[in-house]
């Protein structure tokens, strides 16, 4: 089963990478864009069928190893 860890920055802690792509996009001719968010997303094919103990799983790896739970949030969704 394939799961998706999406990672993000917390709301309210820079990010500069954001900032340096929103800057570039305007300077490209690009209007109307907002604040820039950057963030990962991993894709995992795990060895099991149920779909609540893939997301169980997948939750336990990014809280011990993919995420930084105290600058950022994450979310999983089964594929």
């Amino acid at each position: 089963m394939k799961v998706r860890i999406d990672v993000m920055l917390k709301n309210g802690v820079l990010d500069p990478q954001g900032k340096a792509i929103g800057h570039a996009l305007t300077v490209l001719g690009f209007q109307g864009v907002g604040e820039v968010r950057v963030g990962k997303s991993v894709v995992l094919e795990l060895d099991e069928t149920d779909p609540s103990r893939a997301k169980q799983s997948a939750e336990e790896m990014a809280q011990k190893l993919l995420a930084n739970l105290v600058i950022e949030d994450f979310r999983v969704t089964i594929l």
